[in-house]
């Protein structure tokens, strides 16, 4: 699969494609069964190579979704953050944390027993202090619309996600940015975030949104 993943790195492209045909694998007792999706591209071509699999039911006929393709139709087309290679997710994950943990570190007091405290504060606990230190006076209101300017100017990483730091939207909750999100057409995810809040158009597991 890494192997895989590296070769439409190296020689994929880019897609916008449409959704037109969705099946799932017959059921064979307990075994899991594949969503697969048959794409086409907006010129009219099918996109090349098996169809998209995934585990659980992400799209819907009609429905448009970025893809990688392999243009010569050996692999699968793959959602760019599933093409991304495992050290390159590893390293954009570790180096998220760490510059959360430096804004965190020079905020707070400098002994290493505050250091390892304030690493396992949540992100909302987190954004609250921050906004007690930095004597921030931004309403929820003017928060909401920071967010939404950032997802609408922040570019996306190689995987796909637009990354915001939360402390910079201290009185939204996480369920508060995923419905926001929503509503410009994105999905917030809730796993991996090292720290971050991530939105994209596809995610491995969605925060419910209210």
């Amino acid at each position: 699969m890494a192997r895989e993943n590296l070769t439409l790195q190296q020689r994929g492209e880019k897609v916008t494609a449409t959704v037109v045909k969705v099946w799932r694998d017959p059921a064979q007792g307990r075994k899991a069964r594949d969503h697969h999706y048959a794409l086409e591209r907006r010129d009219g071509g099918k996109v090349p190579g098996p169809p998209l699999k995934t585990r659980s039911a992400l799209y819907a006929v009609g429905q448009e979704t970025t893809v990688i393709q392999d243009p010569e139709g050996e692999l699968g087309p793959r959602t760019p953050g599933e093409a991304d290679a495992t050290g390159d997710a590893l390293g954009a994950g570790g180096f998220a944390f760490s510059a959360l943990a430096a804004v965190g570190w020079t905020a707070w007091r400098g002994s290493d027993a505050a250091r390892r405290r304030d690493a396992r504060r949540k992100p909302e606990a987190s954004a609250r202090a921050y906004k007690t230190l930095t004597r921030d006076r931004s309403t929820p209101q003017e928060q909401e619309e920071k967010l939404r300017e950032a997802l609408r100017s922040f570019p996306a990483d190689r995987r796909g996600y637009v990354k915001v730091a939360p402390e910079s939207y201290p009185d939204l909750s996480h369920q508060r940015a995923a419905r926001i999100a929503w509503e410009m057409g994105l999905r917030a995810e809730a796993a991996g975030n090292r720290g971050s809040w991530r939105f994209g158009e596809t995610v491995v597991e969605e925060v419910p949104h209210r």
